[in-house]
C-alpha cells in the first residue's frame, strides 16, 4: 500500500486558521461507512445521531502551553516546543536553534538555567538547574502550540479555544480536536438525553502532524504516545455493547486508545505507551462510530479514517468537503462516521 494513495490537494484557503465563535456551529459531515451516503449538517445536530444507548468515550487530556522561548549562554535565540515531562525539573523538547545545543551544555529556557542531558532523534534531554520546574514556567511564559499550518503566533482566546470543555489531565502538544465541537450546551444535551458518556487519556505528541516520509505505509514506524484507559471505561463499554448500544469514538486520540487496549478483541484496562498503526486492512474490535476532524494529506490519521470508513469512502467525502468549502484540520469542521 502506496503513502501516496493518501495524498489530496486542499486549496490553501480551506485550511482553518481561526475557530468560529460558537464551537457547535461548526459544519458536520455525516458518513455512512456501509453504504458511503454523505450528507451536511451543523455541528450542534450531532445530538439527533445519538441514543441512550451510546456510549461517548472522549480524551480529557489538556494541551500544555508548550511553546517556550530561550537562548544559549552565548545569547544565541532558542525556541522550544516541550513535548514530554519526566519529572517538574526533566523533560523531552524539541530546540529550534540556527546552532543545535550540545549534549552537556547549559542554555537558558526562559530564565532558567538548564542542563542538556541527552539527543534522541532530534528530540533533547533537559534538566532545569535553578528552583524554578517546568510547570511553573510553562504557567508563566508558555504559549499555545498551534500547529504550524495555521502560520500565525497564537492569540488571547486560544488558550481557551485550542482546549476542549472538559480538558483535565495536562500532558498534550496538540488539542484533540474532534472534541473542540462540544459546547458546554452541547455537553448538558448530551446528559439529558441520557446518552452515556467516559473519558480516557491519550496525550498527543507533535507526532501527529508528520506526514508518512516512507513510500510503503507498512513501513512506517509510529511515534509512541502515553494513553490511559480505566477499568471503569472498560466496564461502561462492555455494558453498552451488551445493551446493543454504539461506542463512539471522540477524535481519533479516542479510537487509538480503546483499540489499543482492545487489541486482543476483549477491552481490558490499560496504562502505558502506545504505537498503534491503522490503516486499511487492519481491524476494529472496539469503536463502532467516530466523530473525527479533516485531517492532513499522507498523515497516519486519514490512513486511520480510511481503515475505519473505507478508503473510496474517505476520498469520496473529502472531495464533497473541498467541493462544499468546508474547514480542515484543528480548527476546522467535523464528520461522524458511523
Amino acid at each position: 500500500m502506496k503513502t501516496d494513495d493518501f495524498d489530496y490537494k486542499l486549496p490553501e484557503e480551506l485550511i482553518a486558521s481561526y475557530p468560529l465563535d460558537k464551537r457547535d456551529e461548526s459544519r458536520l459531515l455525516k458518513l455512512s461507512k456501509e453504504t458511503g451516503n454523505i450528507k451536511d449538517y451543523k455541528f450542534k445536530d450531532f445530538i439527533d445521531f445519538i441514543n441512550p444507548n451510546d456510549l461517548l468515550v472522549f480524551n480529557n487530556s489538556k494541551v500544555m502551553l508548550a511553546r517556550l522561548y530561550g537562548k544559549k549562554t552565548t545569547g544565541a535565540k532558542l525556541e522550544f516546543l516541550v513535548e514530554k515531562i519526566k519529572t517538574p525539573k526533566v523533560f523531552e523538547t524539541h530546540i529550534k536553534a540556527n546552532r543545535s545545543p550540545v549534549i552537556g551544555s547549559e542554555i537558558y529556557v526562559q530564565d532558567t538555567l538548564a542542563k542538556v542531558l541527552n539527543k534522541d532523534d532530534g528530540i533533547y534531554l533537559l534538566e532545569l538547574q535553578d528552583k524554578k520546574n517546568i510547570y511553573q514556567l510553562m504557567q508563566e511564559f508558555g504559549h499555545i502550540p498551534l500547529p504550524p499550518y495555521m502560520k500565525r503566533e497564537d492569540e488571547e482566546f486560544d488558550a481557551e479555544r485550542y482546549q476542549t470543555v472538559y480538558a483535565k489531565d495536562l500532558g498534550s502538544v496538540a488539542a484533540p480536536t474532534a472534541g473542540l465541537h462540544f459546547s458546554e450546551e452541547l455537553m448538558q444535551q448530551i446528559k439529558d438525553k441520557e446518552v452515556g458518556t467516559a473519558y480516557i487519556t491519550l496525550h498527543v505528541g507533535s507526532g501527529t502532524f508528520k506526514p508518512v516520509q516512507v513510500d510503503d505505509v507498512e513501513s512506517h514506524k509510529m511515534h509512541s504516545e502515553v494513553i490511559s484507559v480505566p477499568e471503569d471505561v472498560c466496564q461502561k463499554i462492555r455494558q453498552t455493547k451488551a445493551n446493543g448500544g454504539r461506542v463512539i469514538a471522540i477524535g481519533t486520540t479516542s479510537v487509538r486508545s480503546l483499540e489499543s487496549a482492545g487489541q486482543s478483541g476483549e477491552i481490558q484496562a490499560y496504562q502505558g505507551e502506545t504505537d498503534i498503526f491503522l490503516y486499511p486492512g487492519k481491524k476494529f474490535n472496539i469503536v463502532d462510530a467516530m466523530i473525527t476532524n479533516f485531517h492532513l494529506p499522507k498523515s497516519t490519521l486519514i490512513m486511520l479514517v480510511s481503515a475505519f470508513a473505507g478508503k473510496e469512502n474517505i476520498i469520496n467525502a473529502y472531495k464533497h468537503a473541498i467541493d462544499k468549502k468546508y474547514r480542515f484540520y484543528s480548527y476546522g469542521d467535523a464528520m461522524f462516521i458511523y
